[in-house]
């Protein structure tokens, strides 16, 4: 039998959830207006006002939110509230230097920690349980939300973060952690780490894992359940909107609901804006409905995917989005990081190279694999050519800086990166993420 946190809204009719929907959009759409300059220059440009606004069947009348816009208005233009009335922040990694960050008042931590709850206990989670946070804590949104919503649950909640794999290995058998969250390469890595320990799924009492903030395929949750001895739940979510907890998989595992009391989400054709009837593939929008310190309003996720209000068998009404299936910009995830090429070909320019380069991503055994081919000019080539080992250190460590993460630096000859006719080539990602 399925257990809800709030079942009053994860059960609601479409009808009781419209009802909410409408309310807070309206509500929410004066209060932007009248407070964040940005978006309230954005509506005038477009030509509509908050009285414009009945229903969310007006919602396709206001004027989209893109990343561009975030960093335009970095860091106080798309506040919502004062300053004083914020008590947290959390951010993206930087886009060539610029970052996003998000403002939380006390509310909206209240508010995502009751969607990170939900997600826990959609996975079978209770107060009996004990809750393993392996999520990077900080400016990243994974621990902070999973740690605050496992308390609500009433887990008994260990912070560990992410990394000391020895220690979190120890804590979970000897704490008996009952669900594990992290991103899911680092559960296959924990999975690994304890056969080469000699340690077996019989061996701990994990049941179930909620793993989310980079792309998996099914076979990886597949060899997962069956390296931890455990079921897998995905979740979804973006900074920008709040965090994990957006959207979550219950038993069924046909796709995430979405938390659509808070999280107002539409499908757009990327090309025209167009909003896509249900069912339709195209761009995930969401409206924040109730968020007070950085509500967004028509956000362009750019993550594509479809939406469905099909009959789910554990009970919840809330709609469903299936897993990602690709991007609408050119953005990569890798190990949990958003990665813009953009962001490699700013260091690039910084440090004296050309921007003929090539970034390959793959994941060997479970982890993601970053490559970056560069060419050198021809006076590079016969300048440097001596001391290549050092220049790449440099550079994948000026690389590492801007990205967050570690990519292997490769200095090739001049030309020896394929030319094309039409748009360049700049990223081959061999992890087949969206078969």
């Amino acid at each position: 039998m399925a257990n809800y946190f709030q079942p009053e809204v994860e059960c609601a009719s479409h009808e009781e959830i419209r009802a909410i929907q409408n309310e807070k959009l309206v509500k929410q759409v004066k209060r932007v207006y009248e407070n964040v300059e940005y978006y309230r220059n954005l509506m005038n440009e477009k030509g509509v006002t908050p009285d414009d606004i009945k229903s969310i069947d007006d919602l396709h009348k206001l004027p989209f939110l893109t990343k561009a816009d975030l960093r335009d208005a970095y860091p106080y233009g798309l506040l919502g509230t004062d300053l004083k009335n914020c008590v947290r922040i959390h951010s993206t990694s930087g886009t060539t230097g610029r970052r996003v960050v998000a403002f939380y008042t006390q509310k909206d931590i209240e508010l995502w920690e009751d969607c990170c709850a939900r997600a826990i206990v959609a996975a079978g989670g209770n107060d009996e349980d004990v809750c393993q946070v392996a999520y990077g804590y900080g400016l990243f949104t994974g621990g902070f939300g999973i740690n605050g919503g496992s308390q609500k649950v009433g887990c008994l909640t260990l912070p560990m973060s992410s990394g000391n794999t020895e220690r979190q290995i120890q804590f979970m058998q000897d704490l008996h952690a009952t669900i594990l969250c992290c991103t899911p390469s680092y559960a296959a890595y924990l999975g690994e780490s304890m056969k080469e320990m000699g340690i077996t799924p019989d061996d701990i009492d994990l049941k179930a894992g909620i793993f989310g903030a980079e792309p998996w395929t099914e076979e990886m949750r597949r060899d997962i359940e069956k390296s931890l001895g455990i079921k897998a739940y995905d979740i979804y979510g973006l900074t920008e909107s709040t965090g994990p907890g957006v959207a979550f998989e219950c038993e069924e595992q046909s796709g995430m609901h979405i938390n659509e009391d808070h999280f107002l989400a539409e499908i757009i054709d990327p090309e025209t804006g167009e909003v896509l009837p249900e069912g339709s593939k195209g761009e995930l929008v969401f409206t924040n409905l109730d968020k007070e310190g950085f509500p967004l309003i028509r956000y362009r996720t750019r993550d594509i995917c479809i939406l469905s209000r099909k009959k789910c068998s554990c009970g919840r009404t809330l709609i469903k989005m299936t897993k990602p299936m690709g991007r609408s910009d050119d953005m990569l995830i890798i190990r949990g990081v958003n990665v813009f090429p953009s962001q490699i070909e700013a260091v690039l320019i910084k440090s004296g190279y050309s921007v003929n380069y090539l970034i390959e991503v793959d994941r060997v055994n479970n982890t993601d694999t970053l490559d970056v081919s560069v060419e050198l000019t021809p006076e590079q080539f016969s300048d440097r050519v001596r001391d290549l080992a050092a220049q790449e250190k440099m550079l994948a460590n000026n690389m590492k800086i801007m990205l967050g993460i570690n990519p292997k630096v490769h200095l090739v000859a001049p030309k020896s990166i394929t030319r094309s006719e039409g748009k360049a080539v700049r990223v081959i990602d061999k992890r087949k993420l969206h078969d």
